[in-house]
């Protein structure tokens, strides 16, 4: 057990010190670019002999990003914008930011206007995934991103080697998936909120490391004693389910999290790249393989809460939660189809707000409390 309670405590710092791993990129002479979510095609950065760096906004009060983001800006882009403005992400040579919601093509501009010392490098993601066209306008757009990186780095990005980052970032989605399985097999050393350190600190560190981190996770949980929970278990849903007071408060009224479908967590870990000849051809067929997520488009408006009860009925869950981010249009169009279908499939379900603007969370611990006492 000394072994997991070690290990969660080096996730917990990574993932609530990201400038402070940061620094030692940059104090090894590496050059760091900040990747927006999500999607964002690591495997180029990997390639060009960079660090690819996940930057998810976090608590703040944005007064800064005040001048280019309005108030009914999602929280996350907005604290991200605030973030880059105060210089919180000072020393990273460029950020990666995929056009995949009218929030995003406004904070293009805010981006440019504010953090005049970190490059953007914008591309577009095809909400119409049934073109024709569609893969070969990717690819397109995908080769904009290689050359500003190849620019930078000053390292040519060939096909073997982005053959060789895509694996390792497969084999990091792997080591993620199957932490998540072992995890559940231990709820009483796993809480949801060292679950989210986890999946959180993986977003900031290099995969080869993620990989060998998690793995020796796993195997120490492996070696402990398999634990029937006998508390209450959810699903959550939605882009982040931070403050981590919030997770706090599952497990103060023991409230187990045995799966999510949380863009910050096992959404950007769930789907490989595909098989194919050409490294950009596979970067562009990852984003038609992606479904039921609200930033890719699907005729079908009930994948995403079919494939959610399906997930909660496998993990035995009492419950799907939505995890709210405020202002987030995209969340919300899905929010109406997901609770239908979960309903449908004789689960609970109940939204929360995420908002990074503020700390108060008094609604989701009424909310997660009723949960549990009923």
């Amino acid at each position: 057990m000394a072994d997991v309670k070690t290990s969660l405590a080096q996730f917990e710092e990574i993932s609530s010190n990201p400038q402070r791993l940061l620094q030692n990129y940059l104090d090894a002479d590496e050059k760091v670019i900040a990747c927006f979510p999500i999607y964002t095609p690591q495997p180029l950065v990997l390639a060009a002999g960079m660090v690819p760096m996940g930057i998810w906004g976090g608590q703040c009060n944005a007064h800064m990003a005040g001048k280019y983001a309005p108030i009914f800006t999602c929280s996350l882009l907005r604290s991200c914008l605030e973030f880059g403005m105060t210089g919180a992400y000072k020393g990273v040579s460029a950020a990666i930011m995929p056009i995949i919601c009218d929030t995003f093509r406004g904070m293009n501009s805010a981006w440019r206007a504010g953090v005049k010392d970190i490059r953007p490098i914008t591309f577009i993601y095809p909400q119409n995934r049934k073109d024709p066209g569609a893969r070969d306008f990717l690819i397109e757009e995908l080769k904009t991103v290689r050359s500003a990186l190849e620019e930078i780095s000053e390292n040519q990005i060939t096909n073997e080697a982005l053959q060789e980052a895509i694996e390792l970032c497969n084999q990091r989605n792997a080591a993620m998936r199957t932490f998540c399985e072992t995890a559940n097999e231990h709820l009483d050393l796993v809480k949801p909120v060292d679950r989210h350190h986890v999946m959180k600190a993986a977003t900031f560190l290099r995969p080869e490391e993620t990989i060998e981190r998690v793995s020796a996770l796993t195997e120490a949980l492996r070696a402990e004693p398999v634990c029937r929970w006998t508390g209450k278990k959810v699903i959550l849903t939605g882009i982040t389910c931070e403050p981590d007071e919030i997770l706090g408060y599952f497990a103060d009224n023991k409230v187990a999290v045995v799966g999510d479908d949380l863009a910050q967590e096992s959404r950007q870990y769930r789907s490989d790249y595909p098989a194919a000849a050409s490294g950009m051809e596979r970067l562009a067929l990852h984003w038609f393989a992606v479904h039921g997520c609200s930033v890719a488009h699907d005729d079908n408006n009930t994948v995403r809460g079919r494939m959610l009860a399906q997930l909660a009925k496998e993990q035995a869950a009492d419950c799907v939660v939505l995890c709210m981010m405020r202002f987030c249009e995209i969340e919300e169009y899905d929010q109406p189809s997901v609770i239908k279908e979960v309903t449908r499939a004789g689960l609970m379900s109940f939204s929360i707000d995420i908002d990074q603007s503020t700390t108060e969370s008094g609604q989701a611990l009424t909310k997660i409390q009723t949960f549990a006492e009923n």
